[in-house]
């Protein structure tokens, strides 16, 4: 397998940006669990093994429930999650994988009786992040757990 860049270390100032607004987002009208349930179901979706690994350890060191965390990928089929966390997972799915058509008129209606103007607007821009650093770590294969001890991570005690 070919070594890819360490793009933090080749962007310094990109990824400080990019940290500064993931961390104003996370104090967003959105409030932490429903921010894990996003953070974790795009980086499932876009295949992040790194994100991935950092959310799910975040959620675990913010009181997440474990049997949550396994049925985020089957969240449909669960009864483990709020309308509004629904709602959330939702939306997230679409703007991760954006159809065609663009996101359906039902969904924004569905999404929008669950969240006021300011909480959708700071849920789409959690999406936009997380898949902005899904894209990134994807792309150069960050090693998942590489930076647990650096960010508290490893208090998860889930290596």
């Amino acid at each position: 397998m070919t070594q890819r860049i360490d793009y933090m270390k080749q962007s310094p100032e990109l990824t400080k940006k990019m940290m500064e607004l993931s961390a104003v987002n996370a104090k967003s009208s959105v409030g932490a669990t429903i921010q894990n349930l996003v953070k974790i179901r795009a980086s499932q979706l876009n295949g992040c093994a790194f994100c991935l690994d950092m959310h799910v350890k975040e959620a675990t060191l913010h009181g997440e429930r474990p049997l949550r965390l396994h049925h985020i990928a089957t969240w449909r089929e669960s009864n483990l999650f709020e309308p509004k966390e629904r709602a959330a997972l939702a939306w997230t799915e679409v703007l991760t994988q954006i159809p065609a058509e663009g996101v359906p008129d039902d969904l924004y209606e569905r999404v929008r009786g669950q969240f006021s103007e300011q909480e959708l607007s700071d849920l789409t821009y959690a999406v936009m992040i997380i898949n902005a650093w899904n894209r990134a770590n994807v792309a150069f294969r960050a090693e998942p757990g590489s930076y647990d001890k650096a960010w508290g991570l490893d208090k998860a005690n889930l290596s």
